[in-house]
């Protein structure tokens, strides 16, 4: 395998010959001397190809490489004149391996909008952008996979068709092989699952939680990292229907302690990225966010602040702002909320724990008081929350009483209620949408342009 353009770039000049494969990203023309940039996506930047027009004798061949068109260039490095790069590649034979005729490639050289390079997703990851986050996610998901293998955490696969809605809330692809123009129905009219592949109602996984607590509860430490998907019909900057969720679960574990490894874990993965991928921050710095990584750095650096809910809803109160949301105890935090309290209140991370029972999920641990439960969310400036997690409830009786309240049959959770029924101890979890930090990593405004190919409603191409 020859060496990738961004080590091409870190040699010294010398007479060996050496080999760059990319595609051409500009091509400049003199009367003595043509200048190819060739980029093969392992870097920002590009490596430039110098082909001496006097020793090139094949014309033809040159004036059918064009942006876009795919090469193999091979020659010798030598120092390079410019100030943007420290070695150019003088070139002694090229390979056109694809054209890429200008009168019909997308990407020619100039600026498009982000709402274009949507259009053309199976193309986009070739531009300075797409190709940086590209770049970036591959980081993250290094960096999770390494923080947890060091940490003693076991990757656990769970499942990505399930008959269980951890979240409760109903917003689920159905899954079945039912022809949609003959369901059939019992005799009282209502749809028979008997019938179908399954046997019972299936779905598209909200959530890899509640399987993930099973592997926890022999494993002791296990995570997920995997694809979640949610039939919520949200157009906005911040949502996707099929998503990368990453899911610890911790026994013998309480809400301290998990409070903890999300700190911990937010700024190993932070400070990995910017360890080593300093040349793609400065880029989003400069073009995407300015000072986006001068932020990560300050999560990485400030310990995170802690308080109730019921403390972050006063100081709310208390600071007079205007929200477009009201907020009183008993209402969900909005972005608007969550921003304030880290940019305003705490002047960076906070961890708000405590939350009312009604607006969180029937396996968080309910607090001696009765009403509040040992839920956390972690907020950071700029974005507000980037994980949200709790201690799980534990005690098999109020488990039950928990679902039951919440219209949940518990017979439906039978194996989740065993996991109470045999051996239980405390644990605990949380969950990061994968996408969502890239996001906010990357400063990028739209959560569409931080995932290959995206979906959402309506969307559903390439």
């Amino acid at each position: 395998m020859n060496d990738r353009i961004s080590q091409l770039l870190k040699r010294t000049p010398g007479a060996a010959v050496v080999t760059a494969e990319g595609w051409v990203r500009t091509k400049r023309e003199s009367k003595n001397v043509c200048f190819l940039e060739i980029n093969d996506g392992s870097c920002l930047k590009g490596l430039q190809a110098v082909v001496d027009l006097a020793d090139f004798t094949d014309g033809p061949l040159l004036a059918r490489i064009t942006t876009g068109a795919a090469l193999t260039c091979t020659g010798t490095l030598v120092a390079s004149p410019g100030e943007n790069q420290e070695v150019e590649l003088r070139v002694e034979s090229i390979t056109l391996h694809g054209e890429a005729p200008a009168d019909s490639y997308p990407l020619q050289k100039k600026r498009h909008t982000l709402e274009y390079l949507r259009e053309i997703a199976h193309l986009r990851a070739r531009t300075n952008t797409m190709g940086a986050v590209a770049r970036v996610r591959h980081a993250v998901s290094y960096a999770v996979h390494s923080y947890f293998n060091e940490k003693g955490f076991y990757y656990v696969h769970t499942p990505i068709i399930s008959t269980s809605d951890a979240e409760g809330a109903g917003e689920q692809f159905q899954v079945t092989t039912f022809d949609l123009d003959a369901i059939p129905r019992t005799p009282e009219g209502t749809i028979d699952y008997a019938a179908d592949f399954f046997g019972k109602k299936a779905a598209l996984t909200v959530s890899g939680q509640l399987q993930g607590e099973t592997y926890a509860l022999a494993l002791k430490n296990i995570y997920t990292f995997g694809p979640t998907f949610r039939a919520e019909n949200s157009n906005t900057k911040r949502h996707l229907s099929e998503f990368w969720m990453i899911e610890p679960e911790m026994s013998f574990c309480t809400l301290e302690g998990n409070m903890t490894v999300a700190e911990e874990f937010l700024k190993s993965v932070f400070s990995y990225v910017l360890d080593h991928c300093a040349d793609d921050m400065a880029f989003f710095s400069q073009w995407v966010e300015k000072g986006v990584a001068d932020t990560l750095r300050t999560v990485v650096d400030t310990p995170f602040a802690h308080m109730t809910y019921t403390d972050a809803v006063a100081e709310l109160v208390k600071s007079n702002d205007t929200f477009d949301f009201p907020v009183h105890w008993g209402s969900d935090l909005q972005t608007e909320h969550e921003r304030f309290l880290t940019e305003q209140v705490c002047k960076g991370p906070v961890i708000v724990t405590d939350y009312p029972k009604e607006i969180k999920a029937f396996y968080m641990k309910l607090n001696d008081d009765g009403k509040t439960v040992r839920a956390m969310d972690v907020l950071v400036p700029r974005l507000g929350e980037i994980i949200g997690g709790s201690e799980r409830e534990s005690r098999l009786d109020v488990l039950t009483t928990r679902m039951t309240d919440l219209g949940l049959d518990p017979s439906d959770y039978w194996w989740y209620l065993d996991l109470r029924r045999f051996g239980s101890v405390p644990h605990a979890g949380f969950g990061l949408g994968f996408d969502r930090a890239i996001q906010y990593i990357t400063g990028m405004q739209n959560i569409r342009d931080v995932i290959p190919f995206p979906r959402a409603a309506k969307q559903a191409e390439f």
